[in-house]
């Protein structure tokens, strides 16, 4: 495999975002770069024994990494990849890509001017132009390079099998279809505190349930196990978001038959498997405009406290039609989706 000449860094204000850039790391090696020194710890612990051959490693074999903020570079030079949506100082002769962490419907924010000052951008999909377009950016069309989700790789390329992870988290009943919940954070209103406690007691009497937070929600995983088994709740599991090594989004995603979330861009993201998707209902966040061939509110169910949990996912569960049309918003949003966007975004960058 060709390597490029200059040094490749990931960039990224939360560990957890790094999980987008592993198929590339994988691909083309690189550096990894920490906004805080307290992010060093939890990035060697979650990436240990990561590291690939030949590649410069961190201690318990974690890829390499250093901590310094995004507008403190200019002394380094290389091509910077970024997970956050941030504005780089960087060195002379060198070159930025936005990459991202999701491509749901939650807003860019304020800082969405900086995604202007990149080099080039890679997109996941239509989606992602529309969220861009929706901010009233004009990003020129030679910025704009068309590669898919590279998160998806792994999971069309049948990277790893339901059996080998239903041993690997110790899923006890088998028999029993496996449902995810999957909520964002309060930023995008998310209904972990809402719901979890009605489904944890409902779900679990007909189906086996994944409870996976957002990252900045995992520190409520102890109170939430204490909580299940004081009250006696079986076939409940649960999925750290911290931990890129041993959870994995789609690991979960291959695990389960059905995802219920709110605002989380795992909505999207959860389309590769054309496994059915019911919307928690929550209320208004600061949401994008998105065109109805890309909004998913319009193609699945959206459930709330009044309605029955358990009928409303057999009835997803039974709904034969439903593969087609998740299948259909999955390529009005995401490009390709064919198992190689990785390796397109390794030949850009190896072109650079």
């Amino acid at each position: 495999m060709g390597r490029n000449n200059k040094q490749i860094y990931y960039y990224a204000n939360q560990v957890y975002q790094f999980s987008h850039s592993i198929p590339l790391y994988q691909k083309i090696g690189g550096k990894f770069i920490l906004r805080k020194k307290k992010r060093y710890l939890p990035f060697i612990f979650y990436m240990r024994n990561t590291c690939l051959p030949k590649e410069p490693c961190s201690i318990l074999n974690a890829p390499a990494a250093i901590v310094k903020k995004c507008d403190k570079l200019e002394d380094i030079s290389g091509i910077f990849i970024s997970l956050s949506n941030v504005k780089f100082k960087v060195g002379k002769g060198s070159k930025t890509i936005f990459l991202g962490h999701g491509t749901g419907d939650k807003k860019y924010g304020r800082k969405s001017v900086n995604l202007d000052k990149y080099d080039y951008i890679f997109l996941t999909g239509e989606k992602h132009l529309a969220k861009i377009q929706d901010v009233g950016l004009k990003i020129p069309s030679k910025k704009l390079i068309k590669i898919g989700n590279l998160r998806f790789d792994d999971y069309i390329n049948d990277k790893f099998t339901k059996q080998e992870l239903l041993k690997k988290r110790k899923i006890k009943n088998v028999s029993k279809p496996i449902i995810l919940y999957a909520p964002t954070w309060k930023w995008g209103n998310g209904t972990l505190l809402k719901y979890f406690f009605k489904f944890a007691k409902e779900i679990t009497k007909e189906y086996n349930l994944i409870v996976r937070p957002h990252n900045f929600d995992a520190g409520k995983l102890p109170f939430l196990k204490i909580w299940a088994e004081l009250h006696n709740i079986h076939d409940i599991y649960f999925s750290n978001p911290r931990n890129l090594r041993d959870n994995d989004t789609f690991h979960d995603f291959k695990l389960s038959d059905l995802m219920i979330s709110d605002t989380s861009s795992v909505l999207y993201e959860y389309l590769i498997t054309r496994k059915p998707i019911i919307v928690a209902e929550t209320k208004p966040a600061d949401l994008h405009n998105m065109p109805d061939n890309m909004n998913i509110m319009n193609k699945v169910d959206i459930y709330d406290s009044s309605d029955n949990i358990v009928k409303l996912i057999y009835k997803n569960l039974n709904d034969k039609f439903l593969p087609e049309k998740l299948n259909e918003l999955l390529h009005n949003c995401f490009y390709f989706n064919d198992g190689k966007a990785t390796e397109r975004a390794a030949e850009f960058i190896r072109q650079l």
